[in-house]
């Protein structure tokens, strides 16, 4: 598989999960456009392992939940590359700004959980489309389990988000058909270096705990190179038929049934 010569545009592609896919795209010889938000210098740092794995690109700053700085970052993608061939659509705000049970979010923390997904990917994909041609690839970084579930309360306005974003994700990927362009949402389980390690340590402890125990049958948490992996492989030649799923990447972790204990799934 060769994805040498191709383009690529991250975003939150400074750190945890979006760094991982930088960097294996990376090592497929895929240019790279690394979107922060406040972070620069993480964005460097990343760019700089870009570098070390013999591929080039630039970093680029945007608040994703204001549109008109989502196509200013386009506009430097194009100055930048002139085409893109990988669009990954994956950042989210600080989870303080929309974590909040049903009773307590404020309007305001459900349009930053919205603006920052399925507006964000609405008007991201819109201004990729005229840099891309047959064979192009688009994906959206989701979390299905909280997309379809309740139980995490303060979830609720990213949730909800998600879902409608990998409804997006199908409709875009009926209307994008026809031009050769494959949308695919991508649903991590709980991964190593990402969002696990901005929580408290006790709850670090628990989730890696269960998931080691058995919740993940693979008997571990992701790590942001393994999305990356999945993310290459999709974009290779052999995927231009998988077009608007939702991609569980999470060792098997969403096959096992939340009512019953790991210990006795597994025999």
């Amino acid at each position: 598989m060769s994805l040498e010569g191709k383009h690529a545009v991250i975003t939150g592609g400074s750190r945890g999960i979006g760094r991982g896919i930088a960097l294996k795209l990376a090592e497929n010889r895929v240019k790279v456009g690394i979107h922060y938000y406040q972070n620069e210098r993480a964005a460097n740092d990343t760019l700089a392992e870009v570098r070390k794995r013999g591929s080039q690109g630039f970093v680029v700053q945007a608040d994703i939940t204001r549109p008109d700085q989502i196509k200013a970052m386009f506009k430097n993608v194009r100055a930048e590359f002139g085409k893109l061939d990988i669009f990954v659509s994956n950042a989210r705000p600080e989870v303080p700004t929309f974590f909040q049970p049903p009773l307590d979010i404020t309007l305001e923390q459900w349009d930053t959980a919205f603006d920052s997904q399925a507006k964000a990917f609405l008007v991201g994909v819109r201004e990729a489309i005229p840099l891309m041609s047959n064979g192009a690839r688009i994906f959206a970084v989701t979390y299905a389990e909280g997309s379809r579930t309740g139980g995490l309360q303060p979830w609720v306005g990213m949730g909800s988000a998600k879902a409608a974003l990998e409804s997006l994700v199908r409709y875009f990927a009926v209307t994008l058909a026809k031009r050769g362009i494959t949308v695919n949402a991508i649903s991590p389980g709980w991964t190593e270096d990402s969002v696990l390690n901005t929580l408290p340590q006790q709850a670090q402890d628990l989730i890696r705990n269960w998931h080691v125990r058995g919740w993940t049958p693979a008997g571990r948490l992701g790590t942001p190179a393994d999305i990356g992996n999945v993310v290459s492989l999709f974009c290779s030649e052999q995927s231009a038929w998988i077009t608007g799923q939702v991609i569980y990447a999470d060792g098997g972790a969403s096959l096992m049934n939340p009512g019953v204990p790991p210990e006795i799934q597994l025999g």
